[in-house]
């Protein structure tokens, strides 16, 4: 019963991440929507909390710690930099007033893509996971995702003329507005801030008291598999 329990919470977890992403693609442009980070980490959060739901259920192991902290690391990246960064007026990268204007089902999505479905991944990984699953060398490995996204946004930047509204997608990326030498430094901060979230999250893991023993301790998206 203890699996299913945890099976029902993780799909309750990608449900919310498809439904945000569907909405961010029904209500515009479904090519703009992916090529957002945080469209990105949320179908990834879909597809690893749907998986670690249908092994939860069926008792089989769980998905190798590397790629389910992967998804940790970047989804808790997303709320932290909406948060901190875009949705802060104290910050120079403020999208406030944009957010504030946001209605409706965009409303929802903005809610379910950058709080619920972090809280969620953290919640799951916290409360239904083994700890001690990550390794240092994981925090190296999770900046995989973001680099790529950078090199995607560059090069989607310069393949799109110059004006175009979705240009682009973050304004610490934007070339039109900081030159390419001022997107490096801003993408330098920032991926030493994700290695140092990486780090904190590998030795968070490792020091964590069990919820449960271990025993009863719920196979998870994140626990135990290949290293």
């Amino acid at each position: 019963m203890t699996h299913r329990l945890a099976a029902a919470f993780r799909a309750l977890i990608a449900l919310a991440a498809v439904t945000g992403v569907t909405i961010d693609c029904v209500q515009g442009d479904p090519l703009v929507a992916f090529s957002f980070f945080t469209v990105w980490t949320n179908t990834a959060v879909a597809v690893a909390l749907g998986l670690g739901a249908a092994r939860a259920w069926t008792g089989r192991p769980p998905l190798p710690a590397v790629w389910s902290g992967g998804v940790l690391l970047c989804i808790s990246v997303v709320g932290l930099v909406f948060h901190l960064v875009l949705d802060n007026p104290a910050s120079s990268f403020n999208q406030a007033a944009a957010l504030d204007r946001l209605t409706g089902a965009r409303a929802v999505s903005n809610q379910l893509l950058h709080t619920v479905t972090p809280i969620g991944v953290a919640l799951d990984w916290l409360l239904l996971t083994r700890p001690a699953a990550f390794r240092p060398r994981h925090a190296a490995l999770w900046l995989a995702a973001p680099g790529a996204y950078l090199a995607f946004s560059l090069v989607r930047g310069a393949l799109l003329p110059a004006g175009h509204p979705t240009r682009y997608t973050y304004p610490f990326l934007d070339v039109a507005a900081h030159g390419y030498a001022g997107v490096l430094l801003n993408a330098l901060v920032l991926g030493l801030a994700f290695y140092a979230l990486g780090l904190l999250l590998v030795a968070a893991d490792r020091f964590r008291p069990a919820v449960a023993g271990r025993r009863n301790r719920i196979s998870s998206l994140g626990a135990g598999g290949l290293k």
